[in-house]
């Protein structure tokens, strides 16, 4: 397959790009730069987008490209570039897509479950209706910046991802410093839930949508088991064998993150991953012990 990929330089992206290419597949690539590479192709989002011309021959997108949410504190600009890279980036790459005489068989766009908002311990599956807030009102305008894509007939998935787990980047590489040093803790009261997911299936997840003709529609992309906060820090804090005894008070939280910490850090999002569930698919780190003991080679 010829396979265009948006977002390749992330923490996603550049593992996937790997994967593809060592297993036979031509990837092409959209990048902001001056392209170095045949295989790249230049964009602009919110300001530019690929031709259909330059998109001749792709059979399959996977859209993988936004603003990092959890760098930063979210001022004005920053939500603004956050909603822009993900509702402005995904239109365009969509008009693109759907404009072409000979369009892919399929596009998988990246979404998130902060469509869900904060909920407590209701257990969420594809079907339950988004939150309200920032995070909900990004996934949702996301989400539907695929339709020109829909309209048109082609195979789209919506990946709604959790929380990401790798040492390399994201949340856990984050966390490891502190943990390493005996410094971590619960964030605020502790009951708030998490739904995370191996990179390694994260991965896996990506790929078995992109060769599943039958799946389309919106996936939750997490693990089984979604944790507590409380859980995740003590089995992290038994993974790296280090105390996790010091709290960061939902105040303290806060006060150093403004309003990303009551979106990202203090909500409760209890997902079930209810389609792949249903499909069987076989995950290879259901267990959040053996999933940290795998990625941190403990």
């Amino acid at each position: 397959m010829n396979i265009l990929v948006s977002g390749s330089s992330g923490l996603v992206g550049s593992s996937l790009v790997v994967q593809l290419s060592s297993k036979g597949q031509t990837v092409k690539t959209l990048v902001r730069r001056e392209p170095k590479h045949p295989s790249e192709i230049r964009w602009n989002p919110p300001q530019s987008g690929p031709t259909p011309e330059q998109l001749q021959g792709i059979d399959a997108v996977i859209h993988l490209a936004g603003e990092g949410i959890a760098t930063g504190r979210w001022t004005p600009k920053k939500k603004q570039a956050i909603m822009e890279s993900r509702m402005l980036g995904t239109k365009i790459l969509s008009d693109a897509i759907s404009r072409m005489p000979v369009p892919p068989k399929v596009m998988i766009s990246a979404s998130a479950i902060g469509y869900y908002g904060d909920r407590g311990a209701e257990v969420l599956k594809e079907d339950s209706w988004p939150g309200r807030g920032f995070l909900p009102e990004v996934c949702q305008a996301w989400e539907a910046a695929t339709v020109p894509v829909v309209k048109k007939g082609i195979r789209v998935v919506q990946l709604r991802f959790g929380i990401i787990l790798s040492p390399k980047g994201g949340a856990l590489a984050k966390m490891l410093p502190p943990f390493k040093m005996g410094l971590g803790g619960i964030l605020g009261p502790g009951n708030q839930y998490m739904s995370w997911i191996a990179l390694d299936d994260a991965l896996g997840v990506i790929k078995y949508a992109l060769f599943g003709d039958t799946i389309f529609g919106a996936i939750n992309t997490v693990a089984p088991q979604a944790v507590t906060n409380k859980e995740y820090t003590q089995t992290l804090g038994r993974v790296l064998s280090r105390p996790t005894v010091l709290p960061m008070p939902a105040f303290l939280a806060r006060l150093a993150f403004g309003e990303m910490a009551d979106a990202l850090l203090l909500s409760s999002v209890r997902v079930e991953p209810a389609y792949l569930i249903r499909s069987k698919y076989p995950f290879q780190f259901p267990n959040l012990e053996d999933a940290l003991r795998h990625l941190l080679n403990r």
